[in-house]
């Protein structure tokens, strides 16, 4: 879908470029979307605001994103592949804070040099209510994970240049409320993923291979 079959590794310089250029928003999101699916909150309804991070990190010279798998126990999003985030809380000055605080929450480590590069398109999450607004980060290396068990069942590393091959891409159908939904994955590291983290990291593959 959005990346051709490459083996080429993605540098942090085309990562840095790539921020530079124009978001292409919900027309990048909806290739993973599930379907059908609202992206607009009720009318007169206020969402709560959350922030995630997109957080890439060398590992033996290859850029790496981390995801993590969310306990099964959770209310919203149990077992889910998720990048790591949370809801805005009084004391955050920004969004932007609000992904890095819950990042370093969730993942245990510190947000020393750590380089928010800027912002993809805000999502909403209708199961959550919650508008999530995605930031894209680089580490200068491999944080030292310590993740906290009540939020995190397992981290999972992956190479950037994984979602470069569309043999990881696929879509399961389920039925919904008497309605077939089509819900489009990366399959990666024995895990599915979809919803929100899948579109969230479709606006990010999309930027970095509109460099050509």
């Amino acid at each position: 879908m959005c990346c051709a079959i490459n083996n080429r590794e993605w540098s942090e310089a085309e990562v840095r470029a790539a921020m530079q250029r124009p978001l292409p928003g919900m027309a990048a999101q909806v290739t993973m979307a599930p379907r059908p699916r609202p992206f607009r909150p009720p009318d007169g309804s206020t969402p709560r605001q959350a922030g995630v991070l997109v957080l890439l990190y060398p590992v033996g010279g290859r850029l790496h994103l981390v995801f993590t798998v969310r306990p099964t126990n959770l209310d919203h999003h149990a077992g889910q592949v998720s990048f790591p985030g949370g809801g805005w809380e009084e004391g955050d000055t920004s969004l932007a804070e609000t992904a890095l605080r819950e990042t370093r929450e969730e993942l245990g480590i510190s947000a020393e040099g750590i380089e928010v590069l800027g912002p993809l398109t805000p999502l909403y999450i209708p199961v959550s209510h919650n508008m999530v607004h995605p930031f894209v980060a680089l580490a200068p290396r491999r944080p030292a994970f310590q993740p906290d068990p009540l939020e995190v069942a397992e981290l999972l590393e992956v190479p950037l240049a994984t979602f470069r091959d569309p043999s990881i891409q696929g879509e399961d159908r389920m039925e919904r409320e008497g309605l077939e939904v089509v819900i489009p994955y990366y399959a990666v590291g024995g895990h599915k993923i979809w919803g929100a983290t899948a579109i969230i990291l479709a606006e990010f593959l999309a930027l970095l291979d509109s460099l050509g």
